[in-house]
């Protein structure tokens, strides 16, 4: 038996009412689009928390090395002196650091260096010190003044010139 052939498909009248659409009904279709700018503010609102927390745990973790260098600079032994300056040093280049605490770091520089700063006129204190313990005392006064160069920058502050060549001297 030969197919049957299909039947015509027959056009479907639609009939669309005269006059404007109603409100809810523009709302109705505009509903996709109000979701996406909602998806799209949500999706921002939470990555700038993320940000803002990534940039909080690394402000804490900076300022826990700053303790610990801290610490160091203020040990007596002049070798941890020396490690805890030039960690310092380190730390105050990070973006991290603000005006704030590179001013606390300043303070620190201060009462570490205190009178073992250069006289300026290219004698430093480790004159009073000889053999290894000169070695360690200049070791702390390049450190530091490196320290100093860097606050000075950072700050925006000039470096006295005793300090600023002393800062380029081999530890």
């Amino acid at each position: 038996m030969p197919p049957t052939p299909a039947p015509s498909p027959v056009p479907v009248e639609v009939l669309v009412p005269p006059g404007t659409a109603e409100w809810w009904q523009i709302v109705a279709a505009l509903a996709p689009v109000a979701v996406l700018v909602a998806a799209a503010v949500g999706a921002f609102m939470a990555w700038r928390t993320l940000r803002q927390k990534a940039v909080a745990d690394d402000r804490a973790e900076w300022w826990k090395r700053t303790q610990w260098a801290l610490d160091r600079a203020l040990d007596e032994d002049r070798d941890s002196k020396a490690l805890g300056l030039a960690a310092l040093d380190v730390l105050a280049r990070s973006e991290l650091a603000r005006d704030e605490e590179l001013e606390l770091l300043d303070i620190a520089w201060e009462s570490v260096n205190g009178a073992e700063e250069s006289t300026g006129s290219g004698q430093h204190v480790s004159a009073k010190f000889s053999g290894s313990a000169a070695v360690s005392q200049h070791r702390v006064q390049v450190t530091a003044a490196r320290l100093r160069v860097r606050l000075d920058e950072r700050l925006g502050r000039t470096t006295p010139p005793g300090t600023a060549a002393l800062a380029k001297e081999a530890p």
